[in-house]
């Protein structure tokens, strides 16, 4: 994997973000009520998860 390859997922990942932010918000939700997570915590699972998920959309759209 070279350098182009990484630059080219990295910007893939900004579309991604739309079909990523729903799934961070629920799992932030979940682990608040399941877990009792502060309201600090909660936002970093969802910008955690978010990035994560969107990262993963578009590695696999690029390996596909």
């Amino acid at each position: 994997m070279t350098s182009t390859d990484i630059v080219i997922i990295l910007v893939m990942t900004f579309p991604m973000f739309l079909f990523s932010i729903y799934p961070g918000i629920k799992v932030s939700e979940y682990m608040q009520a399941r877990y009792d997570v502060t309201e600090k915590q909660k936002r970093t699972i969802m910008v955690s998860v978010t990035f994560l998920f969107a990262l993963t959309l578009s590695i696999l759209l690029y390996v596909l």
